[in-house]
């Protein structure tokens, strides 16, 4: 099995996602927009990750090659291929499929909740009634055509969304490390401003021991939903499930 993601800045990888990948018994390739544009053939890739960074989906003036991944990822979801999106990630997936995305009324940097929406569907993924998960954020999105909203937040009415059966997109980090925390901390020191929903640097390393544990273990029931997901029937079109 083979297993792509998408990265955008050095600064943002898979963290706990690598080791669950590996373990699962997949080859892992890359394309990091930063180096090179060069994307995969979608007929060799059984899931795709598109991770997180700090440029909106919507700078292809400054970013040229987001055009190229936006069509790259409709290619993925109408083929059917397991896909995950993480804060850009799941932008980039939501734009792709022709929503909008825009700033959020405020910023959510730090450790705040996130509420699973009650949903009356087997096929969807069910999140814990409420988690305390890691955001780093200032835009937000409208739902794709046809995709479930999955989790919200008090700062922001779209944290996920599901569509179909085999794509999911999370406004918040579920592969958060002590590590990955600090990196992100240490590049983008500058957006912790004092507001409602932006902790301190200080509140936010110091919960990263306690509370990245839990969440990398949702990521793990996440990416696990995904795979068997591509072991049943083929999904529907990208406006299934």
């Amino acid at each position: 099995m083979h297993a792509h993601y998408l990265q955008h800045v050095p600064f943002e990888g898979l963290g706990s996602i690598e080791p669950w990948l590996t373990g699962a018994g997949y080859v892992i390739t890359d394309t990091r927009f930063f180096e090179s544009t060069r994307l995969p053939d979608l007929n060799d890739i059984d899931f795709l990750v598109v991770m997180g960074g700090p440029m909106s989906v919507n700078d292809e003036d400054e970013f040229p090659w987001l055009a190229q991944e936006k069509q790259f990822i409709r290619s993925a979801v109408e083929a059917g291929k397991p896909a995950l999106g993480i804060c850009l990630g799941a932008q980039l997936i939501a734009s792709a499929m022709g929503a909008r995305v825009y700033p959020n009324h405020c910023k959510e940097i730090g450790w705040f909740p996130v509420h699973a929406v009650p949903i009356d569907n087997p096929a969807c993924f069910r999140f814990p009634a409420v988690i305390e998960a890691f955001h780093w954020h200032g835009e937000t999105f409208d739902l794709p055509a046809g995709s479930i909203r999955l989790a919200q937040s008090d700062a922001c009415k779209n944290q996920a969304f599901q569509l179909g059966k085999r794509v999911i997109g999370l406004q918040f980090h579920l592969e958060t490390t002590p590590e990955s925390a600090r990196e992100l901390v240490e590049h983008c020191r500058a957006e912790l401003s004092s507001a409602q929903y932006v902790q301190s640097e200080t509140a936010i390393l110091t919960a990263a021991d306690e509370k990245c544990p839990p969440i990398n273990d949702l990521m793990i029931e996440v990416l696990s939903f995904l795979r068997d997901s591509a072991a049943g029937p083929h999904a529907e079109g990208p406006h299934g499930g």
